[in-house]
């Protein structure tokens, strides 16, 4: 019985010993070396090659090393009947309210403009605006976008929520649900998060048209994934001054190209998909409960549904 890591790009020690912390009783090893692929009942993975899974017959479950499954989803060749588990992370939900909170205080008080007019050694005091008046639109309340609109409503910001499905929310944050009130809901932010998954009904589901609803000078903040912004559009609309600013942590593509406009545009801040960070210890501690569950005959949570892509 092993558990794979499989974690393109980064360093696999921290993760080696995390997991063996967690787990002292599995045998870890570290793709490509993974021994017999018969041993392997579980893989923890980042962005592992497509077709890359087939070998490993007796998995058991395919674990998320990050908050988004379509790196794993996205594979033609993925085995059938093994559960996606996702990662929920506590730390890395903190992170990710933090970063989208970075964001809605930069540019509510304006330090876009003072960051500027220091540049330029000038000494102006903008106009500013109180909290209350200053309305933050969020889409996609999952547990991070919950989270930063409960955040963000203790500081007293005006906070609506959008989703595609109906839910409850705690008292004073107001909630829109379904393609039909997507046009009010963005017509009422003044700054727009997004923290929506990355699924077929999400891919670029913030185009022209729903960009065009948003009020002359809004502010858009994109935490979760690419993708779901659709980029060519979002630079006509800062070009028009429908946009007035972006702050963007994730992309189409990534890494994002030397070449794109958005690496120049002085209205644009690009982040290398740093909103949340994982931390191995943590991360591996939430894995390896997942783990202990199966191996208990408990169902993971929480498990990819494959019908929301979520």
């Amino acid at each position: 019985m092993a558990l794979l890591i499989s974690y393109t790009g980064q360093d696999t020690v921290p993760w080696v010993h995390a997991f063996r912390d967690e787990l002292p009783e599995m045998d870890v090893r570290v793709f490509p070396d993974e021994g017999d692929p018969a041993d392997v009942e579980f893989i923890a993975v980042w962005q592992h090659p497509h077709g890359g899974l087939k070998p490993y017959v007796n998995l058991k479950a395919i674990l998320s090393c990050g908050a988004g499954v379509e790196h794993i989803t996205s594979d033609p060749d993925l085995p059938e009947g093994v559960p996606i588990i996702r990662l929920v992370d506590e730390a890395v939900v903190h992170d990710m309210c933090l970063h989208g909170l970075h964001w809605v205080l930069h540019f509510h008080r304006g330090y876009h403009y003072y960051a500027e007019n220091q540049r330029r050694s000038r000494w102006q005091v903008l106009p500013a605006v109180l909290p209350f008046k200053r309305r933050i639109g969020i889409m996609g309340m999952g547990q991070i976008g919950q989270r930063l609109a409960e955040m963000l409503s203790i500081l007293q910001f005006s906070v609506a929520g959008w989703g595609l499905n109906d839910r409850q929310l705690p008292n004073g944050i107001k909630y829109f649900s379904g393609a039909e009130s997507m046009g009010r809901f963005l017509s009422e932010a003044d700054i727009l998060i997004n923290a929506l998954p990355l699924t077929p009904k999400t891919k670029n589901l913030i185009d022209a048209n729903y960009l065009s609803c948003l009020p002359r000078g809004a502010f858009i903040i994109n935490i979760s994934r690419g993708g779901i912004v659709n980029e060519k559009d979002l630079r006509k609309s800062i070009e028009s001054g429908r946009v007035e600013a972006a702050a963007l942590d994730v992309f189409a593509a990534e890494p994002l190209p030397q070449n794109d406009p958005f690496w120049t545009n002085s209205s644009v801040h690009v982040t290398p998909h740093i909103g949340g960070i994982n931390y191995p210890a943590s991360a591996a501690q939430v894995m390896a409960a997942n783990i202990k569950r199966i191996q208990r005959g408990i169902a993971p949570f929480p498990v990819l549904d494959p019908r929301s892509g979520y």
